[in-house]
Formats: C-alpha cells, sequence, structure tokens
C-alpha cells in the first residue's frame, strides 16, 4: 500500500496485490477485501486497488466537480498510472468503479489493454443523475433496493455473503462531512441524452467483457444488453440468481469469465473471442 501524491494537495491511495508486469488497474470508492481484484492477484495478476479522491484514505475534497466527477476520477487513474511507471493496463471496476471505466475509455483509451466491467451499467440518462449513495445519504430513498437475490440451494455461498454482511456493519463508521456531501453523479451524465450516451459508446474498440446478474435492480439486464449493442467488440456474460454485488458473491466464477477474456484478447490479436482455426 501506499500514496501517490497528484499535485501537491491531492494524495490517492492504493493497495498492490501481487506481483510482475501483468497489470490491473481498479478504483472505487472502497474495496471489500475479499472480492475479484485480490481473486486476480492470486491467478497471476498484478493489481492496484486505488481509493478515489474524496473518499479516505485518500485526500479529501471540497471542490465540488459537478459533471466532471468521473471525468476526475478517470485521469486519476492514468496519473496513478504514469507515477508507478505502468504503460498499458487491463483496467477492472464494479458498479461505479465501472463508471470511471467507461470515463477512461473515452478519454485514455489508449492506455487500456481490456476493460472487465463489472454491473457496469452505464444508467440510462432519464432516470436522472444523483447517484443512490446520494440519495441515501440526503433521504431521498430510505433503504436501498434489495442488491441481491435470496439463496436456497449454496449455503457456501449465503455464509460468503453473510460474512460480506458482518465486516460491511462492522467496519461502517460515520463518514467525514466532507465525504457525506460529494455526489459524484452517475457516468457520463455530461452527455445529457440517451442517444447521445450510445453513441459515445460506440467509440470504444478496447476489448470489453461485461458482467451481470438478472436480479441487479440498478444494472438492469436491458441496460447491460443496450451497452453490448453499442460496443464493438463487446462479450456480455449474464448469470441468473445474481445481483448487483456478484463480484464478491461468486467470486470464483467471474475471476475465471474475466482471466479467460483476458487471455483470448491477448491470443487473438485483441478481437473478443477465442482464436477462430479455420483452414
Amino acid at each position: 500500500m501506499g500514496y501517490v501524491d497528484i499535485d501537491g494537495k491531492i494524495k490517492l491511495f492504493y493497495e498492490e496485490f501481487g506481483q510482475g508486469d501483468n497489470y490491473i488497474l481498479s478504483a472505487q470508492v472502497g474495496f471489500y477485501p475479499k472480492g475479484m481484484q485480490q481473486k486476480l492477484a492470486e491467478m497471476g495478476y498484478h493489481v492496484y486497488c486505488i481509493t478515489l479522491r474524496g473518499f479516505a484514505p485518500s485526500s479529501y475534497v471540497e471542490e465540488d466537480y459537478g459533471e466532471d466527477w468521473y471525468n476526475v476520477f478517470a485521469d486519476d487513474v492514468v496519473r496513478v498510472a504514469d507515477a508507478l511507471g505502468i504503460g498499458k493496463f487491463i483496467y477492472m471496476g464494479a458498479s461505479h468503479g465501472a463508471g470511471v471505466g467507461w470515463h477512461l475509455m473515452l478519454r485514455h483509451q489508449e492506455r487500456v489493454e481490456s476493460f472487465i466491467a463489472v454491473v457496469a451499467g452505464p444508467h440510462s440518462l432519464k432516470e436522472g443523475t444523483m447517484s443512490y449513495r446520494q440519495m441515501l445519504e440526503q433521504g431521498i430513498i430510505k433503504t436501498p433496493p434489495p442488491f441481491d437475490p435470496e439463496i436456497d440451494n449454496d449455503p457456501a455461498r449465503a455464509l460468503r455473503r453473510q460474512r460480506r454482511a458482518d465486516y460491511i456493519r462492522n467496519n461502517n463508521k460515520p463518514a467525514d462531512p466532507r465525504e457525506q456531501a460529494i455526489d459524484y453523479g452517475r457516468p457520463l451524465m455530461g452527455l445529457k441524452t440517451e442517444e447521445r450516451l450510445c453513441g459515445e459508446l460506440k467509440k470504444i474498440t478496447v476489448p470489453t467483457l461485461l458482467i451481470g446478474g438478472t436480479e441487479d435492480p440498478i444494472s438492469k439486464m436491458e441496460l447491460m444488453m443496450r451497452t453490448a449493442e453499442c460496443l464493438p467488440h463487446c462479450k456480455l456474460v449474464v448469470y441468473s440468481n445474481c445481483g448487483h454485488n456478484i463480484d464478491t458473491d461468486i467470486i470464483e466464477e467471474v475471476t475465471d469469465e474475466a482471466d479467460r477474456f483476458i487471455r483470448n484478447s491477448r491470443a487473438n490479436e485483441g478481437r473478443w473471442y477465442m482464436k477462430v482455426e479455420e483452414k
């Protein structure tokens, strides 16, 4: 773990897992210690988990970036990569972390080898721009929607979910007021319309793996399908009986899928499927 000094005012905290030059970068508000990122490190990847500016232990932010929050987050990923001497990298993100990924693709596509986008949406701009996190902070919604369906056939998976819930409850310390005030909104909200959003997604040529669950109330299936239709080099994998926390729920399955996708894109000149053998 360590810090990258951005400009003398902002320091970004990161955790490092694994070693070597097989780089994956991920940026989010925070990371559960037993998720996809850590599992991918066990599989041979060198993973950096970057805490977004404005959220401890990264520097707090009192400036409101308005529609540019995700642009700033995306630029920060590249700033960290530059500081660490990393050229091209894989980007992996879930939920708002995948939101950072969409902006990274549109601003720094040349730096990204492939994009592992979990419960990635992006949101329909017809639904508004306020983040779910801020709607909860302001009491606009009293409780979040059920992120995951019930489990009735896998005791080990149920135990994993319970341990995650216990971890969150035991580490749910009151946030600093500067954190509470942040509303980073929703990815790509500066595009204003669904039509412009789709037009921009079509410009992304980085091989992209979309992973989602049929029971996700946020990254809904119709959004994932829309995105897959827009992206020219995309694979969409959907799991039934899974919701928004799929990256910490069926970790073995989704990391295996991500590893296979990365290997195929490397072996097949950036294509998003296995090499075709036809003589």
